[in-house]
């Protein structure tokens, strides 16, 4: 087993809750997916000011579990010297974007892969005049390809992807590979954030500067399917550059989609993956409205092929039978709506309830968890009629009035989702429509292309089994059994 470096910190997040257990542990409560952990008196003396500092196999084990829930963050981690650290950039023309990208990586070893540009002449002046070293293909090969072919001539331990139209400071990719301070981690992302510089942005511009599809949230994560952060934009990453060439770097016949498999295979090998927002990296957001729109619709349109390589991971959500049921009462807004949501929060709440260790205040938190989880269905739901399922969702509306209440009431779930995370104005209202119905046409072009409909069916979890499981302990010693994962 992989130990985590001597010193290395880790700090119980902010959101997770620490409560006394009767026996003297500690029961903690939080992470994401949401879960409960116990741990035993010997190790919860290892959690000082929120703190773990590994220092032998048992703060390593307690440092691990807490890692891997998403209860706990690394904590002042060292930046990489720039002399272990080399940038490939893939490039397909756009000598101004390229020009920018690289002008931002000054000081840093930098591989530019020209991936078969119309005008070759351009592309080589611009790599000339930043001192880059160029490799050209000769055919396209798409950025998964032209990312494989510069990692092949990485000589440094770490490699950052960074795309052409991003602007990433090479201080701010030290300190991302940093991450991999932990010899389990193989890869990291920053913040990924829309950017112009026009004085006068369009109207969608500011859409997609205000909410970029690529920006994942302001919370630390570590990256996998079903948790808050499910992938990463492969328009800027670092990794480790052994660990790339053993699971053979990006997946060269995929043209959309190619991060989230590479992020999915990596931790299918028992690799980690994080996501570090407080570092950021600027991506210049696309000039017209085709454009803008057009790549909505092929993201949407790999989804179909990564439910193949992928299963479930690809589920658009995941909803337990209670909950689901209970959102949908909700947004349907009929007389029986209120009863309905009640019911499900109490079997919710007692189910949560049945799962949490024996500690005081046990059956209120169970109720607050459990409202937690009805909120996050709704979410969820209004995101599945609103985008992935909307061309069944209009032709729904068209005969019943139930489906039309319930996009009715979708809308107004979306947009209260959209005051708490986006800079909201008219057209930012205006944008996440066209988004969604861009991205969803792409998802069911994909599907009816592959005679899959994996990519549009979310996953039910169900809590009965969860229920006869028991929320876990970390005892001293290394040894410790698998959380127990409440939703």
């Amino acid at each position: 087993m992989t130990l985590l470096p001597d010193g290395f910190t880790v700090r119980v997040r902010d959101d997770v809750r620490l409560l006394p257990t009767p026996e003297g542990g500690l029961s903690l409560v939080g992470g994401s997916p949401l879960r409960s952990m116990r741990l035993a008196p010997a190790a919860a003396g290892r959690v000082v000011d929120r703190r773990v500092q590994v220092r032998d196999a048992a703060t390593d084990l307690v440092a691990r579990r807490l890692l891997d829930g998403n209860l706990a963050d690394p904590d002042d981690l060292t930046p990489v010297a720039p002399a272990e650290l080399t940038v490939v950039v893939p490039a397909h023309d756009r000598p101004e974007h390229l020009d920018r990208c690289l002008a931002a990586l000054s000081g840093l070893g930098v591989i530019v892969v020209d991936d078969a540009s119309r005008d070759p002449a351009a592309v080589a002046e611009v790599v000339r005049r930043h001192g880059a070293t160029l490799i050209a293909l000769a055919e396209n090969r798409g950025p998964a390809g032209a990312r494989n072919a510069g990692l092949a001539g990485v000589a440094t331990a770490y490699v950052a992807f960074v795309d052409s139209d991003v602007s990433a400071d090479p201080a701010m990719l030290a300190q991302l590979a940093g991450q991999l301070a932990d010899p389990r981690v193989a890869l990291a992302g920053p913040l990924v954030r829309g950017h112009t510089d026009k004085v006068r942005p369009s109207w969608f511009e500011r859409h997609d500067v205000a909410a970029s599809s690529l920006s994942l949230g302001a919370r630390a994560c570590s990256v996998r399917s079903g948790a808050a952060v499910g992938w990463l934009p492969s328009a800027c990453l670092v990794a480790r550059t052994t660990t790339m060439r053993e699971v053979g770097g990006f997946a060269a016949d995929l043209r959309v989609g190619e991060d989230v498999d590479l992020v999915w295979r990596l931790v299918e090998a028992g690799h980690v993956v994080r996501y570090q927002p407080d570092l950021e990296a600027l991506h210049e957001v696309r000039g017209t409205v085709r454009g803008w729109l057009g790549r909505k619709l092929v993201y949407g349109s790999g989804g179909a092929e990564l439910g193949r390589r992928h299963g479930d991971a690809i589920a658009p959500a995941v909803l337990s039978p209670a909950m689901a049921a209970a959102g949908a009462a909700i947004l349907a807004c009929r007389w029986w709506s209120a009863p309905a949501a009640l019911a499900s929060l109490v079997w919710g709440s007692r189910v949560v309830s049945d799962a949490l260790p024996d500690i005081p205040g046990r059956r209120g938190l169970a109720s607050r968890l459990a409202a937690r989880g009805l909120g996050w269905s709704l979410r969820q739901e209004s995101a599945l009629l609103l985008r992935h399922w909307w061309p069944l969702t209009l032709v729904a509306c068209l005969f019943s009035r139930t489906v039309r209440r319930m996009v009715l009431a979708a809308l107004v779930v979306d947009t209260a989702v959209a005051f708490c995370e986006t800079d909201v104005r008219p057209t930012t209202l205006l944008g996440r429509r066209l988004d969604d119905l861009a991205y969803g046409a792409g998802l069911w072009l994909g599907a009816a292309r592959a005679r899959s409909v994996r990519c549009l069916t979310p996953r039910l979890v169900r809590q009965g089994a969860r229920q006869r499981r028991r929320s876990t302990s970390v005892p001293a010693q290394p040894t410790m059994p698998k959380s127990q994962i409440l939703r």
